[in-house]
């Protein structure tokens, strides 16, 4: 079994905002997958299904992004699954150009909030993660003002488009190896 976790935050006044991009991404996943996503025990929205011949399950924690550890920490321990084999996080990134990805096999934080919890209670950095760009705030702002704002038109697009290769990325993870899928999307 695979694990797709997108990062975010619930709520109607979040959806659009940068830093949900991962929810984008799970929900364009399970709209192509036909897999619903309802309320699971793990504090998250959770749907299972199959992609090919592997059984998936598409995740959204529900705990607010600096909290996402609580739900993908309990879900991987209960399904006795390997970070490092089994699970792929969708996330922003600020300091990726927006509308550009990025997949990393493993690594820090690189001081995402969201990324924190999962390695805190992950007890792990090796698991792999397609990051999505939001570009930096503007000289003067702050960077909370800048991930829970919305896109303006001239990103949008291209977001957007970045959001669609991740999830395409996230289905080939799917068929072939992340190594691969790598060399294919970076």
């Amino acid at each position: 079994m695979k694990v797709i976790v997108g990062l975010g935050n619930p709520g109607k006044q979040y959806e659009m905002t940068r830093h949900n991009v991962g929810f984008w991404a799970i929900d364009r996943l399970a709209d192509e997958w036909n897999i619903a996503l309802t309320q699971g025990k793990f504090k998250g929205l959770i749907g299972e299904g199959r992609a090919g011949t592997e059984k998936v399950l598409l995740v959204k924690p529900m705990t607010y992004m600096n909290l996402s550890g609580e739900c993908v920490g309990p879900l991987l321990h209960f399904y006795k699954l390997d970070p490092e084999e089994d699970l792929l996080v969708i996330y922003d990134d600020l300091d990726l150009p927006c509308g550009k990805i990025r997949l990393r096999m493993k690594g820090s934080s690189g001081g995402h909030n969201g990324m924190k919890s999962l390695i805190a209670h992950l007890g792990t950095e090796e698991f792999k993660r397609i990051k999505v760009g939001i570009g930096r705030p503007a000289p003067g702002r702050k960077v909370v003002d800048h991930v829970l704002s919305t896109f303006p038109p001239e990103e949008l697009a291209d977001v957007q488009e970045a959001v669609k290769r991740s999830v395409e990325a996230a289905k080939a993870w799917m068929e072939i190896s992340f190594l691969r899928v790598m060399n294919q999307f970076n």
